[in-house]
């Protein structure tokens, strides 16, 4: 029995059993929450439940664009979530760089303190941080948002960009600068497009916590008029009175744009992290 269990025939029918189980249990909430938005109002309520409706409708998404909002939190989200990505993105390759191809007293401890601070929880600075852009005027603004994100997901950024480069071997820069490049010639017809995967799985995980924030969005905007998606939806489940058809819709259309961003780009982001943990 113990030998049948061991069979790489038996590995793999638990493997695909299991990831057959793990997809179903992460995309049936999903699966539901679409299902709920084009159901009738009488039947989001419905006790027991409609697996099914035979009544679809897109009266909420209507709802949700025309009574709230949603579409100034969407436009505020991608304004934020795209500066940050750019910021973030722009500072850590330059700095991941520097630390893998020029050497300076405490490069190595910089490194490391620089992945230290990312392991703080986001609820330990986001006072201090508050209160460091109200000192400056910045708070209830989108350049406050854009700070804080690029500054909480350039650590690990940094962290990830600097591994990226060091798997990049030094004799190819070196052969172009031979050859007669300049280091910004070198950087960005040899470097950059071998760096390219890495960047862009950065910049996903940049993106998704710029995307997906509530912590610092709430603490940091009041105006109605510049709050992101997730602010804006948690508000709609606030209100007195709560349309789930609204809410379910809304759902869907915070969850859209960052799926179908993550499918275009899943490729980078598996050879990005797969190269990235390379050398540490």
């Amino acid at each position: 029995m113990d030998r049948l269990l061991y069979t790489p025939w038996m590995r793999q029918t638990i493997i695909y059993l299991s990831a057959i189980l793990l997809t179903i249990l992460c995309a049936a909430p999903l699966f539901w929450m679409a299902l709920t938005s084009i159901k009738p109002d009488k039947e989001i309520l419905a006790s027991p439940p409609t697996f099914w409706t035979g009544e679809a409708s897109l009266d909420a998404y209507v709802r949700l664009f025309s009574t709230t909002n949603f579409l100034d939190y969407l436009q505020n989200s991608v304004t934020v979530a795209a500066s940050a990505t750019i910021l973030c993105i722009f500072v850590a390759t330059l700095a991941g760089y520097s630390i893998t191809r020029f050497q300076f007293w405490g490069r190595e401890t910089f490194a490391a303190t620089t992945l230290f601070t990312y392991m703080m929880a986001p609820i330990m600075i986001v006072v201090p941080f508050f209160i460091l852009m109200r000192g400056l005027g910045l708070n209830n603004s989108h350049l406050g948002l854009i700070l804080g994100y690029s500054a909480f997901a350039l650590p690990f950024s940094l962290w990830l960009l600097r591994s990226f480069f060091q798997s990049i071997p030094l004799e190819l820069e070196e052969a172009a600068l031979i050859d007669g490049a300049t280091r910004p010639q070198a950087v960005r017809y040899v470097i950059v497009p071998l760096a390219l995967p890495g960047v862009i799985a950065t910049s996903i995980f940049t993106f998704i916590v710029a995307w997906n924030d509530y912590l610092f969005a709430r603490i940091m905007i009041s105006s109605d008029r510049l709050k992101t998606l997730p602010v804006g939806v948690q508000d709609l489940m606030d209100s007195s009175f709560l349309d789930w058809g609204v809410i379910m819709a809304a759902g869907v259309m915070v969850t859209l744009p960052a799926l179908a961003f993550f499918v275009v780009v899943q490729r980078y982001l598996v050879a990005g992290m797969g190269a990235g943990g390379v050398k540490g």
